[in-house]
């Protein structure tokens, strides 16, 4: 569980660096660039590592058949991550999509999963991404975009939605967790 909750803090305390320390980040240049993306490649790493090593404990059991909103909910959870990307109509309506997209998929896979390291990895990521929003928030104020594709935007969205969620499916198969069950045991 160590790896883990040293992935997780290490992804958290590279995502805040430039909101808790800007000119600091700023200063670094393109090389704070490559210095953060290579903490983060390491934190998602030891975040895999940790969970998939750590033991079993049981703290509660999902209710039957909730395998059907987990894949509801995903489905809008890889769209809100490429609003941003494709410029549909949420785009200069919404302001954090992508954190959403991260909170939605951390609900998603706690409703799912009930043991410790399921929530100390996806909960500590709906939390990063929600204090992410409030740390953002505060430190500038938000110009929504004017422009944007509109419904060819959330078309492209949507198809790219379905494909990721294709993809996704069938690694989770490929590890072992097949998600168009229904539940999970």
């Amino acid at each position: 569980m160590i790896w883990l909750i040293l992935g997780l803090a290490l992804w958290v305390g590279a995502h805040f660096f430039k909101r808790v320390a800007p000119d600091v980040r700023a200063g670094m240049g393109d090389r704070g660039k490559l210095v953060v993306t290579g903490l983060l490649l390491l934190a998602v790493v030891l975040m895999v590592v940790g969970y998939r090593a750590a033991d079993w404990v049981s703290v509660y059991t999902p209710l039957p058949g909730m395998g059907h909103l987990n894949n509801t909910l995903m489905l809008v959870s890889l769209f809100l991550f490429g609003v941003g990307g494709t410029k549909g109509t949420l785009y200069p309506k919404m302001r954090h999509p992508m954190l959403w997209g991260a909170v939605v998929w951390a609900v998603a896979h706690l409703l799912v999963n009930g043991d410790q390291a399921s929530i100390v990895l996806f909960g500590g990521i709906g939390i990063w991404a929600l204090a992410e929003m409030v740390l953002i928030n505060r430190s500038a104020v938000w110009v929504a975009p004017v422009n944007g594709r509109g419904i060819k935007g959330d078309a492209m969205n949507l198809v790219g939605t379905v494909v990721l969620m294709g993809i996704i499916a069938l690694i989770h198969a490929w590890l072992g967790h097949p998600v168009f069950l229904g539940t999970y045991s």
